[in-house]
């Protein structure tokens, strides 16, 4: 082997230098390609890590040149950007191979395929297999049986956190903060796991990100331009624990074991939501004897070997669901929902008859059920989510159970207004907890504490009356022209007045009375015309939404309410009187005292309210 031509895979594992280690090779000549040095360049660009250990190879071998261990040349053609394009098709590979082959050398390379090709081809190859030795991660000395997550970033000291979901404390590891130098050769050894060590998966490769999956560890790994420094968050389940232990009653448990088909599992990040979907898997594999599968990105949940972990499959969840269609499993694991895809797939395989159990971010029961049904049709809600569980602190708090029925919908009166309604009910008290139903174009998802929840102000508005108003003056607005002014106000059940310019009130109305009838059809309630100047001023308070931008903090009361003096109110103290803009708005530079009360008072969760001035 007098001349050899290392491909890119060789030169990454210095396979080169360490030939040269073992073997005693008569100064041997060392051509190598220059799409080689393209891709290691292009590597170290990107900073992945595989290019700066090859470039640091070639130096190596620059270095033994120098010593007259061995001779060092660079030839053949720089890649093109089609090569570039197509790399994965193999096109480097064939420029490494053709220089190969017109030098008469020895390809030297750690790619099986690449290999088996050149041997193909009759071209002389040296496959080098590098020998994999099994040894911990270096991170895995910070973890104990209550270590949660450990948190490295550069010129910060190490910090973990420790405990079980809901009793977590976060505690110093170190005092001594890691340099870049330090953690970079972390991040070298974990991205050199993943080559070697075949439960070790790179999850996600971008540009100033990795994700991995190293066996029980999910490993984040941030750098810049994506993060200012070096980070790395490595993340571990701290219980492994039997659904008996969650002490569910009978009646839930006899749910979970016939008629639960649609699961939704929910809670907020850290509230123990992995720990209970692993002790669901093992319980319907184990316990039911079902098959069970996961569709997880990344593959975190520590599973027996009998349930299969699925990835995107080419980068895709539909690629993966169409395959598990195939596979008939009996129940699937899908982790976790939370693009507009990711429940559109939930929605189709569970309506395919595929046994479903979701885990979705949420901070209340009724958010996880909300979240799929602005996603998909109010009537197939029961049919593709039937229960719905909440974890809290490690423990099932809520569960949730959804029926179509066909009613008027709470709070109110009119018989012709009975539609449609998804009702969600407490599946131990049975009590009504949400109903979800269309309203005109809407989808309302109605919380039943507060239908009737009328405060001792008896200007104060219900939920279904603010909905019915909204709804009118969407109604009104198509009707009239894009500048009218126009204002609703809902002032029975049965009853709600218009308020508009008096040349408008003809084209409201409509020949004989028409169009306004079409339109109390069409809301389910009796309306009024009036000239807007008659509606007296409305001394009540009003809600002040409020909208940040980098420069500002705007005050808008509603374009209804434009050009026109208002006193601001923080709670029942006065803050200041200001004139709206033209489009309803207050605006406030950040920075000023004014802007810092009005931020601190959102943070302590104060009411911000407007009372406009005569």
């Amino acid at each position: 082997m007098k001349c050899i031509i290392p491909d890119t895979s060789a030169v990454i594992i210095g396979a080169v230098s360490e030939i040269l280690e073992k073997e005693d090779l008569d100064y041997p000549e060392i051509i190598v390609p220059e799409a080689v040095v393209c891709e290691l360049e292009h590597q170290a660009n990107t900073n992945r890590s595989e290019g700066k250990k090859g470039l640091k190879e070639l130096q190596k071998l620059q270095n033994l040149q120098y010593e007259g261990e061995l001779s060092v040349s660079f030839k053949g053609k720089r890649p093109t950007n089609y090569d570039i394009k197509y790399a994965k098709s193999g096109e480097i590979d064939s420029i490494i191979r053709d220089l190969a082959r017109s030098e008469m050398g020895t390809l030297l390379t750690n790619d099986k395929i690449q290999a088996e090709t050149a041997k193909a081809q009759g071209i002389p190859v040296y496959y080098f297999k590098q020998e994999y030795k099994e040894k911990p991660l270096s991170i895995e000395k910070y973890f104990d049986e209550y270590t949660m997550s450990i948190h490295l970033k550069e010129n910060v000291v190490p910090m973990a956190k420790k405990g079980t979901p809901g009793h977590v404390d976060f505690e110093i590891l170190s005092e001594k903060p890691y340099s870049y130098r330090e953690l970079n050769k972390i991040v070298e050894e974990i991205l050199d796991k993943t080559k070697n060590d075949p439960k070790t998966y790179l999850e996600s490769d971008k540009e100033g990100s990795f994700v991995v999956q190293s066996r029980e560890y999910r490993i984040s790994i941030a750098y810049p331009p994506f993060s200012e420094a070096l980070e790395i968050t490595a993340v571990r389940p701290v219980a492994n624990i039997s659904l008996n232990e969650y002490n569910l009653s009978e009646k839930l448990l006899n749910r979970i074991r016939t008629s639960a088909e649609g699961i939704l599992i929910s809670g907020s990040p850290g509230a123990g939501k992995s720990t209970f979907v692993q002790a669901i898997a093992k319980y319907y594999s184990s316990k039911l004897n079902k098959v069970v599968k996961t569709m997880e990105s990344p593959r975190d949940l520590q599973l027996p070997d009998e349930i299969t972990q699925y990835s995107p499959l080419e980068g895709s969840m539909e690629n993966t669901a169409d395959v598990l269609l195939l596979v008939r499993p009996d129940y699937t694991i899908y982790d976790e929902l939370r693009k507009n895809s990711d429940f559109s797939i939930f929605a189709d395989m569970r309506l395919a008859g595929v046994g479903m159990i979701g885990v979705v971010h949420a901070t209340r029961p009724i958010d996880a059920i909300q979240r799929i049904a602005s996603r998909v049709e109010l009537g197939v809600i029961p049919s593709i989510v039937d229960t719905s569980i909440y974890i809290e602190d490690g423990r099932v708090t809520s569960v949730y159970e959804t029926k179509m029925t066909v009613k008027v919908p709470t709070g109110m009166k009119e018989a012709d207004l009975a539609r449609p309604v998804i009702e969600v009910r407490d599946f131990e008290t049975g009590e009504l907890k949400n109903e979800i139903y269309t309203y005109g174009e809407q989808t309302i998802v109605m919380d039943m504490n507060l239908v009737n929840g009328s405060c001792d102000n008896e200007t104060q508005k219900s939920s279904v009356d603010k909905i019915a108003e909204k709804e009118i003056l969407r109604k009104i607005k198509k009707i009239l022209p894009k500048k009218a002014k126009v204002d609703v106000e809902v002032i029975s059940p049965e009853r709600a007045n218009i308020y508009i310019p008096e040349e408008f009130i003809p084209k409201i109305i409509g020949k004989n009375g028409k169009r306004i009838a079409e339109i109390e059809e069409s809301i389910g309630i009796g309306l009024g015309v009036e000239v807007i100047e008659s509606k007296p001023v409305n001394k009540s308070p009003i809600e002040v939404d409020i909208i940040h931008t980098n420069k500002q903090l705007i005050l808008n009361l509603g374009r209804d309410n434009g050009r026109k003096n208002f006193d601001i109110l923080i709670g029942d103290e006065y803050l200041l009187t200001a004139t709206t803009s033209k489009k309803g708005e207050i605006k406030i530079k950040r920075g000023i005292e004014l802007s810092d009360f009005i931020i601190e008072a959102i943070e302590m969760g104060l009411e911000i309210m407007a009372i406009r001035k005569m």
